[in-house]
């Protein structure tokens, strides 16, 4: 006989998870972005997909859907329960199955013996909506039509136990019956548990639809500048209009200068230049003009022979030297030192370098590459770079975009660099959650790529084995926009914090109103207020008010003479 199971504990928690924001118009359920969408379009999605591909696809590709949102609610199940029993925890399915507006699930039998591989699972359905909107389309069913709804549990329960567990619908509304019933058992435990897995595999046709997709993005990335760190990643119309440029340059000799803030890639963009070009075989050499000393940077260059200076004991080849053939990448040039910058010149114009300390002039073929983050033309007003090498160099500049301009790219990069990181760190991870990938995009990025880069390394560290980097693991100090949350009653009860505000905006709000202050009467009582607890130090006073002393004084002279008129 099943052992009896508690009652479904509080949902209050879950209710807190939701949030409807007041500032940007996004739903969310705790790190997840959610949809409030009109029952009629679903509706309507399902009979299309019906009627295009048949009712054997679309239950396939609904089953697998829901499958889809299962895991995501089965990620948060053992987060927002953790010290509750192994039903409760489990309960967290059902329960927002309910909230989300899907089905009122209440479990009928839970037996699990996960030590032993056994699991019972018995879920009783009311007010499947999938089941009242194929009953209204396609009238009373010989087989179960809850699709979604069965691979939602299907879903949930092997992301919770973290093993393949399968359900099957033995009853449902749409044949007839009150209710619909849903039984679970680990794959294994099914007689035609091989059978059942089949509706989750892709269908021939859509297998075949991601086969051609992948070769669609194969050729893409064939069609993309790399490096030795694989392809340049982007599509926004700033990034690809970079991009069009870098490859228009490529078959060409000419000198190019990439512009741009720091960390956006400017040396990627240049291993890409120099892979796409003639010179791919031959040397590709970088060097850092801020991070050489001035007095060492003509002999990094240009080379010196054996006792140019103090510590010369062999002659040895500059940069130029080693990039013959190839190509020479100089970043941070607009850090280079003046002297150095006209010795650049004359390497550019001619063609040859003299080492440092030597007489014998050699020739060197060298395409340069420029780049900087400084504007060459402030500097040259200033008096910190010479005119004659911008004009030199800036033959055909490249403005690599900030990130902050590639918002659209944000998604495809941390993706990439997250599976880099993973690999790196031999810990697999789920992915980014929703609220995390809206808090990338809004971010300003200062540190480009760069910062990406970090924020995401980081992240991955901090998170948990296998589960999805939510936005505190990427900006601790990320706070949540002003939302309604749900109350017990089902109805949007607004946040103290909402619209912008905090509890103490409110309670002052409060204060003004009961009694019965204006604007200017709370700010006299304020700043009288502050007067006296600083004992009558205007200048204390008004560092406690942030302001300064001249300004305070002024307020409480328009004070003083509004009290006369």
């Amino acid at each position: 006989m099943p052992t009896p199971i508690p009652p479904l504990p509080s949902d209050a928690d879950l209710r807190s998870l939701v949030h409807f924001s007041t500032e940007d118009g996004l739903i969310w359920l705790s790190s997840q972005r959610m949809l409030l969408i009109h029952l009629a379009s679903l509706s309507a999605l399902r009979w299309e997909m019906m009627e295009t591909m048949g009712a054997a696809h679309t239950r396939r590709l609904l089953m697998r859907a829901g499958y889809a949102a299962g895991e995501r609610d089965a990620q948060l199940a053992r987060r927002i329960r953790p010290d509750a029993s192994l039903f409760d925890m489990f309960a967290v399915g059902p329960q927002l199955h309910g909230l989300e507006g899907a089905v009122r699930a209440t479990p009928e039998v839970f037996e699990i013996d996960e030590a032993a591989g056994r699991l019972h699972c018995v879920v009783r359905w009311d007010h499947s909506w999938e089941a009242e909107v194929h009953m209204r389309e396609w009238g009373p069913q010989e087989a179960p039509a809850c699709w979604m709804l069965l691979g939602y549990a299907s879903g949930y329960t092997s992301a919770f136990f973290r093993r393949p567990a399968l359900f099957k619908e033995v009853q449902c509304t749409a044949c007839g019956h009150a209710h619909c019933l849903i039984e679970g058992r680990f794959v294994h435990e099914w007689p035609d548990g091989e059978l059942l897995a089949r509706d989750y595999a892709p269908d021939s046709m859509l297998a075949r639809m991601d086969e051609l997709q992948s070769q669609v993005e194969a050729l893409r990335t064939g069609l993309q500048p790399s490096d030795d760190q694989g392809p340049l990643l982007g599509h926004s119309r700033a990034f690809l209009g970079a991009v069009d440029l870098l490859r228009k340059a490529a078959p060409t000799q000419v000198t190019v200068l990439l512009t741009g803030e720091t960390g956006v890639g400017k040396e990627r963009f240049a291993r890409a230049l120099h892979t796409m070009s003639q010179r791919a075989d031959k040397p590709f050499v970088a060097v850092n003009c801020a991070a050489l000393p001035a007095e060492l940077i003509e002999s990094e260059l240009f080379g010196a022979e054996k006792g140019a200076y103090t510590g010369a004991g062999a002659a040895r080849m500059g940069r130029f030297e080693r990039a013959h053939g190839g190509t020479l990448m100089l970043d941070e040039l607009g850090e280079m030192p003046l002297p150095a910058q006209a010795k650049l010149l004359r390497v550019l114009q001619s063609g040859e370098v003299e080492r440092l300390g030597g007489t014998q002039v050699r020739k060197v073929d060298v395409r340069v590459i420029a780049a900087t983050n400084v504007d060459l033309e402030k500097a040259v007003e200033e008096g910190r770079f010479r005119r004659d090498l911008l004009y030199r160099l800036n033959v055909y500049p490249i403005r690599i975009p900030a990130l902050r301009e590639r918002a659209d790219d944000i998604g495809l990069l941390a993706m990439h660099l997250l599976h880099k990181y993973s690999a790196l760190h031999g810990k697999p991870i789920g992915g980014l959650s929703d609220r995390a990938l809206v808090a990338l995009r809004g971010h300003s990025w200062p540190g480009n790529v760069r910062e990406l880069e970090n924020l995401l390394e980081r992240g991955l560290i901090l998170t948990p084995p296998g589960e999805l980097i939510d936005v505190g693991a990427l900006f601790p100090q990320w706070r949540d926009a002003g939302h309604s949350s749900i109350d017990a009653q089902g109805y949007l009860a607004q946040d103290p914090g909402a619209g912008g505000g905090s509890g103490a905006a409110c309670s002052l709000y409060d204060a003004m109103q009961s009694q019965g202050l204006s604007l200017e009467a709370l700010e006299a009582s304020l700043l009288q207020e502050a007067v006296r607890r600083a004992g009558g130090n205007l200048a204390a006073a008004a560092r406690t008010l942030d302001m300064t002393r001249p300004q305070l004084s002024y307020r409480l002279s328009r004070i003083r003479e509004r009290g006369k008129e």
